[in-house]
């Protein structure tokens, strides 16, 4: 599998300059932004005319109250995909944008298809969470071809026409839960105590899953190397441990075999790093129902989905690392708005988001050398202690059973 963790994983420096697209370069020229970047493949004019022709033409869709925007979501089965879709859609229509939403049920080539049907209907820009991030090639390249911009929304896509990227600070939500663990288990004060942990993490296919294993890993590898943190069956590295398209019932069957195997004789389990929800209740449910030993098992999770929260409330999941994804969307509108309106995208366009996040030129490469402009956001670990920052948020509810729901 072929990851992106770049060398110093995920620095969030903030940086002074512009760089105008995931192409990298000098110039507009290197990119394949519309407002910024160069002429379609089969003109012969400068670069520079043909990015400041493709600048007026982008602004004049923008001064015109909008445009068509074309909005590609992974699968439906995935509860925080329903509610990205949903937003994003919600706050598009109400800035006056036309917009085409569709889920490619995990299918990389129905994706593929779905993006150039979007081209066909002539959208102006597209948003794109990838099923998988090398499997878009032939829909980018026509991207490019036709100067429409694309923004890779939460999940990079490992291809130069990519714009611009909006995610959470994925290396980020990993070391949360590895200081979680770190923490809860008080591992920096073990002395000669050890702990028996196992790990799951996410889709080989999803560019973000290596981060969020990294994250943690990194934090945690100490204590594995120490011997403080034993994982009983082995299986450490990323590829033993990925989850195939984050799929629950994979999560549970692969648990479900660790525990017959490594544990069954009473040995006892104290953690299971989980990266994220779905996976998590997956793992909840074997260790439910299949694990031996009485402890409470601390089990990690990321995305506050319903159930997930549920099994929090229960004592069944003792954590998940929240990213606010209607605040994705804002910082996603904004920036597909500025980028419309023929205006600079640097840092200072964050300001104007209204919610904490940071522009990054350097932790993502859409192929080798070639960095991405990356909008980050902040996650935020959520135990049943601090339920109610959920509920702030306005998309939560708290029913009488303490139990939570989301609002859209």
């Amino acid at each position: 599998m072929k990851r992106k963790l770049l060398g110093a994983l995920l620095s969030t420096a903030m940086v002074a300059s512009l760089v105008a697209g995931c192409g990298g370069g000098n110039d507009a020229a290197a990119t394949d932004t519309p407002a910024e970047t160069e002429a379609p493949a089969e003109t012969e004019a400068p670069a520079e005319d043909a990015a400041e022709g493709d600048a007026a033409a982008a602004g004049d869709t923008a001064a015109a109250g909008g445009g068509k925007i074309g909005i590609a979501m992974p699968t439906q089965s995935l509860e925080r995909w329903n509610r990205d879709g949903a937003y994003l859609d919600e706050q598009f229509k109400a800035a006056g944008f036309e917009t085409i939403l569709t889920y490619s049920d995990n299918d990389s080539g129905k994706q593929v298809n779905d993006i150039q049907n979007m081209l066909a209907d002539g959208v102006d820009m597209l948003i794109v969470a990838a099923i998988d991030g090398e499997a878009l090639n032939t829909a980018m390249n026509e991207a490019a071809e036709a100067n429409v911009p694309v923004i890779a929304y939460d999940r990079l896509i490992l291809n130069d026409a990519v714009s611009y990227y909006v995610s959470f600070d994925n290396y980020t939500v990993g070391k949360l839960q590895g200081e979680f663990i770190e923490t809860q288990l008080d591992l920096k004060n073990a002395g000669d105590k050890t702990y028996n942990m196992e790990i799951t993490a996410g889709d080989p296919a999803d560019n973000n899953a290596p981060y969020f294993y990294q994250g943690a890993i990194d934090v945690l590898q100490p204590y594995i190397d120490a011997g403080t943190l034993k994982v009983v069956s082995g299986q450490t590295d990323f590829d033993s441990v990925a989850t195939a398209q984050w799929n629950t019932d994979t999560a549970l069957e692969r648990a479900q075999n660790v525990l017959s195997s490594y544990y069954a004789d009473g040995t006892q389990l104290d953690v299971w790093l989980c990266s994220n929800d779905s996976t998590a209740l997956g793992v909840a449910q074997a260790v439910t129902s299949d694990y031996a030993g009485s402890n409470t098992v601390l089990i990690t999770g990321q995305d506050g989905d319903e159930a997930n929260l549920k099994n929090v409330v229960d004592g069944v999941q003792t954590m998940t690392v929240y990213k606010n994804v209607s605040n994705e969307s804002i910082v996603t509108l904004s920036l597909a708005k500025a980028i419309l309106a023929g205006d600079t995208i640097d840092e200072s366009l964050v300001p104007s988001f209204g919610v904490e996040c940071a522009f990054d030129t350097e932790s993502y490469e859409t192929s080798e050398g070639n960095k991405c402009p990356s909008f980050l956001l902040v996650p935020n670990v959520i135990t049943k202690d601090n339920l109610q920052d959920l509920v702030d948020t306005g998309l939560y509810t708290m029913g009488d059973d303490g139990y939570l729901s989301a609002t859209n």
